[in-house]
């Protein structure tokens, strides 16, 4: 492959970034002799290298690292240059057409030089309803050009329960981040200007309203159990799922998983024992686990704080998820605005491998199995398993066709299971009170807990776990609801809304179907009557335009297409207004029936939801 690399040098902080992840450069091929105004860089060619050129394949099949090697740079600098990507490139035998294109796709990346600090300010549907805005105006104007901060507009930040938000990255090494959260002018600006004075997160627990309740199952230990403790963690009942399932075997772990109806928890409610069976059952080897912990759908948290109260619950189902598909290695896909979840589970697994619980001849069982997180960068779209492993292998996060599936060809090409956090840490219980008494929880159809992530216009927002099968109603008095609730978006942006009349909907997956909506990810937005819907709205468009990825047509132009005419609906009335209401129409039919992902299927659906149910532009 004949690489064409332009002049640009890297700076020698840019090439450490890169060298700290892949290691020095093995022979000049990787990083040739040159001189500049910084002196020279890389090394000479030796006699050897003069030979026979080294990289090639051997070099191609690190290309996965390319996203690692991005976010080097990135948390280093606080943005790409042409040299640093070069050299990246350069390393990885990656053509930098190729390599750019990567960079380009993700929004916390930048290509541009801009100030070491970037404060990201959340202005989706939760923080939207809470005065955003307001937020933003106030800093802009706060934090003018040469404060060396720049204030960046945001999609969600997952930390709906706490709206509206704001996170601080300052570029370095080590790289420093800051939340502020409730968000004001005043406490962003800290964060911002004074990481290191910004008043500390509080604990996980404070965003569980039922913290301490002895009926909760997944969020029993968040505000018991110290999550930096491995010795606490298993005081209270941790690793005995896993001790179970090395005493009834893979077979037996699948066949549990089966009998308990454990569907997928991230929206497809697939079943998650006929998923690991099929992995589990492929002649072709290696077999990957991949957990999706890239919850990017406005108004989803959940996973959040799971991981950050309760991190050793989360790398115990991993083991056992790839001890049950026959994987060795497992992957944690990681939302990049997550540095508090990356910290605790980076000590957690760092600790689980000190003490066996990691690594090779787990619990002496003879059975091998590690994880190794990736961060992503900022795009919704990697919340989709096949653009997730092509994020993960160092390509664009664009979704691939199916068949075949994940199962059969996943991540590397090689069979894959692939589930998201709620949907790992629901193993544990399944196997330490048995698969029957699992599934007499809930309903027949959707068995177990099912966490719900309440925000908006309520007086607790939180995180809330219920037995499938509650209604709307009775959550909603636990997170206590405004008197003028006006409607609620169930489901995040990719949902669908529903009337203050409809709170019997009972929450499970076949009762919001058949009340023609959809339970998804488990969001759950109640907005009163102060909230503007249609602005609402519009900001759900623009969320869809942002993160499309533009691979297939019907999404990338109807998108557009869809922001365009709810802009427009803000100030037209009458005929002209139902004009644009058919040309909506037109448009989402042709995005849900031809769009390639579920991006673009579901992109259409809280607006329709909002017409029809709501007479939104009556």
């Amino acid at each position: 492959m004949d690489l064409h690399f332009g002049d640009s040098k890297p700076t020698d902080e840019e090439r450490a970034a890169v060298d700290a992840v892949l290691g020095p450069p093995g022979s000049s091929w990787e990083a040739p002799v040159s001189w500049g105004a910084e002196g020279a860089w890389g090394a000479e060619r030796s006699e050897t290298d003069l030979r026979w050129a080294r990289g090639g394949r051997p070099a191609r099949e690190r290309r996965d690292l390319l996203l690692p090697g991005l976010h080097a740079i990135n948390d280093r600098i606080g943005w790409i240059s042409e040299g640093a990507l070069d050299y990246l490139c350069r390393r990885l035998t990656v053509p930098p057409a190729e390599g750019y294109g990567v960079a380009s796709f993700y929004a916390m990346f930048s290509l541009r030089p801009r100030p070491a600090t970037v404060l990201h300010v959340c202005t989706d549907l939760a923080c939207s309803a809470h005065g955003a805005s307001e937020v933003c105006a106030g800093l802009e104007q706060r934090l003018v050009a040469g404060s060396g901060v720049q204030v960046q507009r945001s999609p969600c930040l997952g930390l709906c329960e706490r709206a509206p938000a704001a996170l601080a990255v300052r570029a370095g090494d080590p790289v420093r981040t800051a939340v502020a959260a409730p968000a004001t002018v005043e406490s962003a600006t800290l964060a911002a200007t004074s990481p290191d004075s910004a008043d500390e997160e509080p604990p996980a627990a404070l965003a569980v309203p039922q913290a301490g309740d002895d009926s909760l199952v997944l969020l029993r230990r968040i505000g018991r159990v110290d999550p930096t403790s491995l010795d606490d963690y298993r005081a209270n009942g941790g690793y005995t799922a896993l001790r179970r399932a090395f005493a009834i075997g893979a077979a037996g772990v699948i066949r549990e998983v089966t009998d308990a109806g454990l569907v997928g928890r991230g929206g497809a409610a697939f079943p998650t024992g006929r998923k690991w069976q099929a992995t589990a059952a492929q002649p072709d080897h290696p077999h990957y686990l991949v957990c999706n912990a890239d919850e990017s759908e406005p108004g989803t948290f959940k996973d959040r704080v799971i991981m950050e109260g309760d991190p050793y619950a989360l790398i115990e189902s991993m083991t056992i998820a790839g001890y049950a598909v026959g994987a060795h290695k497992g992957y944690l896909y990681l939302r990049g605005e997550y540095p508090r979840a990356l910290a605790r589970l980076t000590h957690a697994i760092e600790r689980a491998r000190a003490r066996g619980l990691l690594g090779d001849d787990i619990l002496g069982q003879g059975f091998s199995f590690d994880i190794e997180i990736r961060r992503g960068a900022g795009a919704y779209i990697c919340g989709e398993e096949t653009a997730l492993f092509n994020s993960l292998e160092g390509y664009r996060g664009e979704p691939r066709s199916k068949p075949p599936f994940p199962v059969e060809k996943g991540l590397f090409g090689k069979p894959t299971a692939a589930n998201n956090v709620e949907t790992l840490v629901n193993v544990l219980p399944i196997l330490t009170m048995g698969a029957e008494a699992y599934a007499a929880i809930g309903t027949d159809k959707s068995t177990g807990p099912k966490l719900f992530c309440v925000s908006g216009s309520v007086a607790r927002p939180g995180i809330y776990e219920l037995p499938f099968g509650a209604t709307l109603g009775e959550l909603l008095e636990l997170a206590g609801p405004p008197e003028n609730l006006r409607a609620v978006l169930l489901g995040g942006a990719a949902g669908g809304f529903v009337r203050p009349d409809e709170l019997d909907i009972p929450l499970t997956f076949e009762g919001t179907r058949e009340a023609g909506t959809t339970l998804g990810s488990g969001v759950v937005l109640a907005l009163d009557d102060s909230v503007p819907l249609p602005r609402i709205l519009l900001r759900i468009a623009e969320f869809f335009r942002d993160e499309s990825c533009g691979q297939c047509v019907p999404c990338r132009v109807g998108t557009v297409r869809q922001e365009e005419a709810l802009t427009r609906l803000l100030e037209r009335a009458g005929d002209a207004a139902a004009d644009d209401i058919a040309l909506l129409r037109e448009v989402g039919r042709a995005m849900r029936d031809a769009s390639i992902c579920g991006l673009g299927q579901t992109a259409w659906n809280a607006v329709e939801s909002a017409i029809d149910r709501l007479g939104a532009y009556a």
